[in-house]
């Protein structure tokens, strides 16, 4: 008699056990995505905002950060952020509403 598990069934068991830590991963992944981001980032109430980022470079950008009252322009380098303008929110207003689509 040979006592020795068959080799396709073992396999298949291992393959469905990795499926199913799989499944349940991408699962908890998607409940944190969703949830969490729901609850800690809740833009409407932030009073500092990232309105766009453009890279110019590797690890170099140019960031227009809103703070109230005003518009900030940051060059932002893998070790420093540098401040280039204030821009009034007045200004931007009028030409965030041109390039609304």
């Amino acid at each position: 008699m040979n006592n020795s598990p068959d080799m396709v069934t073992t396999a298949l068991n291992l393959f469905f056990a990795l499926v199913i830590v799989l499944a349940s991963l991408l699962l908890l992944f998607y409940f944190f995505k969703k949830v969490v981001k729901k609850y800690y980032h809740n833009s409407d109430n932030m009073l500092i905002q990232v309105l766009d980022t453009s890279f110019i470079g590797v690890k170099k950008n140019i960031s227009l950060v809103e703070v109230p009252g005003a518009v900030l322009v940051l060059g932002i380098t893998n070790d420093n952020i540098s401040f280039l303008t204030k821009i009034d929110k007045k200004d931007v207003m009028k030409e965030l509403e041109k390039t609304e689509i």
